[in-house]
């Protein structure tokens, strides 16, 4: 990978004041590049080019910035060869996948760009008309994760310029440099000081959530940070859309056609290896379908590519840091000792890199490690039931509440079913599908807000009443 990084400030790139950070190539387990560590005077010098930018920023008629986020999606586009080979580089997922992400980024840059900014009228009468503006908040934060870095960079900020915000951008430094690269190609559209990149770890990132100069914080990532967030976001009262850590269930009914959803359950339970925070993390199934899936499980898991992600024979690429793999080993050992069944995978491969197979591991329960805690990782629990209220609520006895699915033939049924689980997105005969005009967003500990839609837009602004006084009175 041919890439000089640099952060961006105040349009300008801008080598790092602190240390390089290095980053490692999961399929080797190698560092194979650098990128610039930002010190807490360049983080001061992002915020107030971004404070600055935001003057004249929040003034921009809607129709130049809905014409500069089309540009900005050309671009991307434009680009997008050369961003998929970095997401491949640094996170480790296959090529294709890759290029999956690189058009899910424009495309979600493109309906940002079309979204309209609601004017919502609360009374026009002869006494008064009242309207509720949307406002922009000022500086955003934004704070992103390293299984979509480039996807997630988006989801951050393009409702936050669509909505007149200005933007300082920390990449997780396992993966900056398909966000760095994405900073750059904004700031050939928009003004200086409009997006600004900094880099860094839990350091950077506490500044930022207790910046004075940062008016919300959007965070994609786990539960113990977002807590660190809230806590210091508290002091300058910061809105905050946080988007925390899922163990989403996922329940076979017993009228189940395992014809028609096994192959749509294993892609949701092993998306992106499984490092994907709505993916299927344990899989609740009826006992009289139970053994018949499971083992249509294992034999698709055995049928995977295992390697480097620039192979095409490849359909599952590494863990994407050693620390994740030693996780997941952890878990899958502990299963066994517990009594559990590891039907397929099991053991970390043999060599360089983070690989680790696509595992299914059966007769295991609710009580046990793998099942309680989110695995974050190609490994699928898989658990019998016989009582659909009782599995309910096993499915509900989690602190996260991000998603969840109900998989069977009888629709109404499983709708009913569905509306009983305590997740923000319950999908039936799917599951860890978003798409941008859906909200998305998780209840208990998997969150607080929304992305996506015109809930999560207006999630970007405050609400402004104009209260017009038409003579008829107080």
């Amino acid at each position: 990978m041919n890439y000089q990084a640099s952060l961006m400030i105040d349009g300008v790139k801008r080598s790092g004041e602190a240390g390089p950070i290095e980053v490692v190539n999961p399929a080797t387990g190698c560092v194979f590049s650098t990128c610039p560590g930002t010190s807490s005077d360049q983080l001061d010098q992002a915020v107030t080019a971004a404070e600055n930018a935001f003057r004249s920023w929040q003034n921009v008629p809607d129709g130049e910035i809905q014409s500069m986020l089309s540009a900005i999606a050309d671009r991307i586009e434009a680009n997008a060869s050369e961003l998929a080979e970095m997401v491949v580089w640094e996170q480790g997922k296959p090529l294709a996948l890759a290029q999956m992400e690189v058009g899910g980024a424009v495309a979600w840059t493109r309906y940002a760009a079309d979204l309209t900014i609601p004017v919502k009228v609360i009374e026009d009468s002869d006494a008064r008309l009242a309207e509720l503006h949307r406002k922009p908040l000022g500086v955003v934060g934004s704070v992103t994760p390293w299984n979509w870095p480039l996807m997630i960079a988006v989801w951050h900020i393009m409702p936050a310029l669509r909505t007149r915000n200005t933007v300082v951008i920390k990449p997780a430094s396992l993966t900056p440099f398909s966000t760095l690269r994405l900073v750059e190609i904004i700031n050939e559209v928009v003004p200086p000081g409009v997006v600004n990149s900094v880099t860094g770890d839990a350091e950077i990132g506490g500044a930022m959530s207790a910046h004075p100069g940062i008016s919300k914080i959007v965070f994609t990532g786990s539960t113990p940070t977002g807590k660190a967030i809230m806590r210091n976001a508290a002091d300058t009262l910061k809105r905050l859309t946080l988007e925390l850590g899922g163990n989403d269930a996922g329940i076979v009914l017993d009228d189940a056609d395992l014809d028609e959803i096994t192959e749509a359950i294993f892609q949701a339970s092993f998306i992106n290896m499984g490092q994907t925070c709505a993916a299927l993390k344990r899989l609740y199934v009826h006992v009289s379908l139970y053994e018949e899936l499971v083992q249509r499980l294992a034999v698709m898991s055995t049928e995977q590519g295992v390697g480097s992600g620039f192979d095409p024979a490849n359909s599952f690429g590494p863990v994407q840091n050693l620390k994740q793999l030693n996780y997941l080993e952890e878990l899958v050992d502990d299963a066994q000792k517990q009594g559990a069944r590891v039907v397929c995978g099991g053991k970390r491969l043999p060599g360089e890199g983070y690989f680790y197979p696509p595992t299914i591991v059966a007769d295991i329960s609710d009580g046990t490690r793998l099942v309680d805690e989110e695995q974050f990782g190609p490994v699928l629990p898989i658990i019998r039931y016989t009582d659909i209220d009782e599995v309910i609520e096993r499915a509900n006895d989690n602190p996260n509440g991000l998603g969840g699915s109900i998989w069977g033939s009888d629709v109404e049924r499983a709708k009913a079913l569905a509306l009983r689980i305590e997740a923000g997105t319950v999908w039936i005969n799917n599951h860890a599908e978003v798409l941008p005009h859906c909200p998305f967003g998780g209840c208990k500990k998997s969150g607080i807000g929304v992305e996506f839609g015109e809930e999560g837009l207006l999630e970007y602004t405050y609400a402004q009443l104009v209260n017009l006084n038409r003579g008829g009175g107080h």
